[in-house]
């Protein structure tokens, strides 16, 4: 599912809020000075709610100052073991401190 999602999520095998969602996300990335209110329009018709909304939207703005951030700091990335490492993890312990 993964994989399918980052070859192409317009054709990916993902629930339709998903898809939509998605969309969205795409837009606010590439041209946040032309996303508008309008635009959440095929996310509530598609079912998506309000504080699902939000949270993609503050996951989205997130991810995009940390990638910046990594790049203007050439911040170190693990290979694949590291990341499954990382992943098994978060699995085990939650994000505690």
């Amino acid at each position: 599912m993964v994989e399918a999602v980052l070859a192409d999520w317009r054709t990916a095998p993902v629930d339709p809020k998903v898809r939509v969602t998605l969309g969205f996300l795409e837009k606010l990335t590439l041209g946040p000075a032309t996303v508008r209110p309008a635009d959440l329009a095929p996310l509530r018709a598609a079912g998506v709610s309000d504080a699902a909304i939000e949270d993609a939207i503050h996951v989205c703005v997130l991810f995009n100052i940390y990638d910046r951030l990594a790049d203007s700091l050439s911040f170190y990335l693990p290979g694949p073991d590291g990341y499954v490492a990382s992943g098994r993890s978060l699995l085990r312990r939650g994000y505690r401190l």
